[in-house]
């Protein structure tokens, strides 16, 4: 039976899916159309080890190897120069799969979905190249702070991991466009994330969540938040903590507050420094400021008139929270977030 199909002239396409192959025999295939071939289809076979003759294809683009038994990637496959998407979806990789001089190619698209990743991979953190990297359903515990490395990523998928926070060096992925990590075992989200200006899609469902940073206002090219399946809503937190401030602080606070000058010629350098780091309080009708002493107040701020967002605030004292008069909004509720206008979010996934 011929096995491979005719290729003809200008047709970049080889398609042998579900065809139960366990090897790959290209013998039959010419120089010409060997050249040819730019995206090679091998998904639903029998593969346990990665056939070397795909890496006769020069100029082979996407190759996918989904619903396979691989365990490892050889070295030859660094001879693919000009190998942009690769996909091995629901395979037997891990972090030990992969060649040393992997992260020397061109890849610009890696899905490793569905594979047996306890980490990510060195090698993967210095593909300069990739735009997208997709690692869902496997066994992260973690996020590498070298993420930020990939500095051209525009889509990062790791739901369906046991991941339990987030690096704030995530932070530096300024051209960062859908973030996935739902289904994980997150419990709270870094305030540095304010900085993914170009972020569009928020998936954190199926967390841990108890609350949101209100640095997340920030966000403002963000349409779609996805929140279901996290107990911050339920469990909406009323207790506050609260530590007496320090002489330190109070001195701080009257100096900050009333606006005193000082200089450094004034003060020792360190108590310059200190004074420097005062946090105004976001309470609009407070003018205190705080130091290191400061309570955790989780406030709803509205958003596109039908959903209601835990955001965390930082307060001077807890009498910023108390209400102040028969308002029944808390002195804590800012003007700036009562004003959000609704188009920020066009789409808060809650239920």
């Amino acid at each position: 039976m011929e096995l491979f199909p005719r290729i003809t002239k200008g047709d970049p396409v080889l398609i042998l899916s579900r065809l139960q192959l366990r090897d790959l025999n290209l013998d039959h295939v010419g120089e010409e159309q060997k050249r040819q071939i730019q995206q090679l289809y091998l998904t639903y076979n029998s593969f346990s080890l990665f056939p070397t003759s795909i890496c006769l294809l020069p100029n082979l683009e996407h190759l996918d190897l989904s619903n396979n038994y691989l365990t490892a990637m050889p070295e030859d496959i660094t001879l693919l120069a000009n190998l942009k998407t690769l996909v091995a979806k629901n395979n037997h990789l891990d972090e030990t799969s992969f060649p040393k001089h992997f992260g020397s190619m061109h890849i610009e698209s890696l899905n490793l979905s569905g594979n047996r990743f306890r980490e990510i991979p060195r090698q993967f953190l210095k593909l300069s190249r990739l735009l997208s990297l997709s690692l869902g359903g496997n066994r992260l515990k973690s996020i590498p702070a070298e993420i930020e490395n990939l500095n051209r990523l525009e889509m990062l998928y790791l739901g369906g991991n046991m991941i339990s926070s987030i690096p704030p060096e995530l932070a530096n992925l300024r051209c960062l466009r859908y973030l996935v990590l739902c289904d994980n075992c997150i419990q709270s989200i870094p305030p540095q994330l304010s900085r993914l200006h170009s972020l569009m899609s928020l998936s954190l469902h199926n967390n841990l969540l108890t609350f949101l940073p209100r640095e997340i206002l920030s966000l403002v090219h963000l349409q779609e938040l996805s929140l279901r399946g996290n107990p911050l809503v339920v469990r909406f937190i009323k207790d506050m903590t609260y530590d007496p401030p320090s002489l330190l602080e109070l001195a701080g606070r009257t100096i900050k507050s009333r606006n005193l000058p000082y200089l450094p010629s004034d003060l020792p350098a360190n108590l310059c420094r200190y004074l420097d780091m005062a946090s105004k309080c976001p309470n609009p009708k407070c003018a205190g400021v705080y130091f290191d002493s400061c309570v955790r107040h989780i406030k709803f701020v509205d958003f596109c008139g039908k959903f209601r967002l835990p955001l965390m605030h930082y307060l001077c004292s807890p009498e910023c929270s108390s209400p102040c008069s028969s308002n029944p909004q808390s002195d804590a509720e800012s003007e700036d977030e009562n004003s959000v206008s609704v188009d920020r979010l066009q789409r808060v996934l809650l239920g």
